[in-house]
């Protein structure tokens, strides 16, 4: 059964998530600080965490950056920021995916099946390596190495490479890698794919291999020739 750890301080939101996921058939687990929520991530198994920013003891901020140095554990913020940067902020601190509050329950719903689909197809993937220039990609061990140097990667950001990597002579569009990679239907004002990839290309230049990623202007992203 799959895992999710909802991290809400709101005792009426935490529990309508509550409600609303163990109806689909998941096991929830409830969490109403940020110490609390590090506590139960740190001594049992979760496939996925619902996480709100604003929360006592432990922001969700510094909690996802605490995860991101040991788990690629899927993690979706609730947050009532709305504002590009702030959500830009938080895909760039190691979030997968975001809602707005006020959202609806439904959409919370598609979002995290979304999110689990790709994390189980990541996991459940036959052995494959995938290379290109110094990069080398396993599909099975989900390790994405540059120049021979382990770069962490999220679950999208890892799909996303993974898409160039099996096809890179092919010009992406945004709509392409977004319902490649999210299994969703693009919306063009969306700018989530311009995030992603700018977070790539942040890891990658430590390795200087942030430039084999090129933007074709009016129409997406390739592999550098």
């Amino acid at each position: 059964m799959i895992r999710i750890l909802i991290a809400e301080d709101d005792p009426t939101i935490n529990q309508l998530v509550f409600q609303s996921l163990t109806e689909q058939g998941f096991s929830c687990t409830q969490a109403f600080s940020g110490t609390e929520a590090k506590l139960l991530f740190d001594t049992q198994p979760f496939d996925l965490l619902v996480l709100d920013l604003m929360l006592p003891g432990m922001t969700g901020e510094a909690l996802t950056e605490d995860i991101r140095t040991r788990s690629q554990i899927p993690i979706l913020i609730l947050s009532a920021k709305s504002a590009l940067e702030d959500k830009v902020g938080l895909l760039r601190g190691g979030a997968d995916d975001y809602l707005t509050k006020p959202f609806d329950l439904e959409e919370l719903v598609v979002r995290i099946q979304a999110l689990l689909r790709r994390s189980q197809n990541l996991l459940f993937a036959s052995q494959e390596t995938l290379s290109y220039k110094d990069w080398v990609l396993e599909t099975s061990g989900r390790t994405f190495t540059s120049k021979g140097e382990t770069v962490e990667l999220t679950a999208h950001e890892f799909a996303i490479l993974e898409l160039f990597l099996r096809h890179p002579r092919k010009v992406f569009t945004k709509q392409e890698i977004f319902e490649s990679v999210w299994n969703q239907e693009y919306f063009v004002e969306d700018k989530t794919i311009n995030v992603h990839i700018s977070n790539i290309r942040a890891k990658l230049k430590k390795t200087a291999t942030d430039t084999y990623i090129q933007t074709v202007w009016g129409i997406g992203f390739k592999l550098a020739e």
